[in-house]
C-alpha cells in the first residue's frame, strides 16, 4: 500500500468528532481518505443514520481508495465510530504516485482496486435491496438469449441453495422470491431455465 511518508502532498491533519460523516455514497471522489487514528464504520445511511452496516476499519487505513483509483464516485457511506485523525490527499497525487510504479505493481493494484469495488457493491447491494430486488438484479446480470424462448432468460447451473447464499438469504427466503416473481410474471418456466418475460419490470425492481 501507498504511505503518506511518500511525497503524496498531504494536507495538515485534521481531528473530526465521533459520528461525523467522511463518506457518501455517489459522491465523486475529490480526495482520498487516509485515516491514521480511529475507528470508522462503512454501510448504508438512511435520513442520516447508519442503518446497514458493512463493516468497520481502523486506522492507519486508507479509505475508499479504491474509488478514487477508478475514477468512480463512493460506493459506501462512512461514519467516524470515534474520534478520529485524517489526512486528505488529492486524486491526481495519488494516481501520480501509483504510476510511478513498476508497471506489475501497477497493474496488480489496478485489479485488487477493481476486485475490492465489486466486492463492496455486492455487500452493499445486498444490505440497500430487499430479496425480491437482489435476486432480479442477480438474475439480470446472469441473463442471456434463450433461442427456444425468444427472449431473455437464465439458467441455474447451481444449486438454489448455493444461488440463496450468494444473495445472503436463507434457502426457504429464495423460494418465496422466485413464488412472488413467478406471481408478478417477471419469470417463467420451470427446471433449470426461468425466462424473463418483462427485462425492464426487473431492472425496476432491481433498481439498475
Amino acid at each position: 500500500m501507498l504511505d503518506t511518508s511518500l511525497p503524496l502532498s498531504p494536507e495538515p491533519i485534521t481531528s473530526l468528532l465521533a459520528g461525523t460523516v467522511l463518506l457518501r455514497r455517489g459522491d465523486a471522489v475529490d480526495r482520498i481518505v487516509h485515516v491514521m487514528q480511529g475507528r470508522v464504520i462503512l454501510g448504508v445511511m438512511t435520513q442520516g443514520e447508519m442503518t446497514h452496516q458493512l463493516g468497520v476499519v481502523e486506522g492507519p487505513f486508507w479509505l475508499e481508495a479504491a474509488s478514487g483509483l477508478l475514477g468512480l464516485p463512493h460506493v459506501v457511506d462512512a461514519v467516524a465510530e470515534t474520534p478520529v485523525q485524517l489526512q486528505y490527499v488529492s486524486v491526481p497525487d495519488f494516481v501520480r504516485e501509483v504510476k510511478a510504479l513498476p508497471e506489475a505493481s501497477q497493474n496488480l493494484l489496478m485489479d485488487m482496486a477493481r476486485s475490492q469495488r465489486q466486492q463492496t457493491q455486492l455487500g452493499v447491494s445486498r444490505l440497500a435491496k430487499d430479496a425480491d430486488a437482489r435476486f432480479a438484479e442477480w438474475l439480470l446480470r446472469h441473463a442471456e438469449t434463450n433461442v427456444q424462448l425468444g427472449g431473455l432468460a437464465v439458467t441455474l447451473r447451481e444449486r438454489k441453495r448455493t444461488i440463496a447464499a450468494q444473495l445472503g438469504i436463507a434457502p426457504e427466503t429464495f423460494s418465496r422470491v422466485l413464488r412472488h416473481l413467478r406471481d408478478r410474471q417477471l419469470i417463467s418456466g420451470g427446471g433449470r431455465v426461468l425466462g424473463l418475460p418483462n427485462p425492464q419490470a426487473l431492472r425496476d425492481l432491481a433498481g439498475v
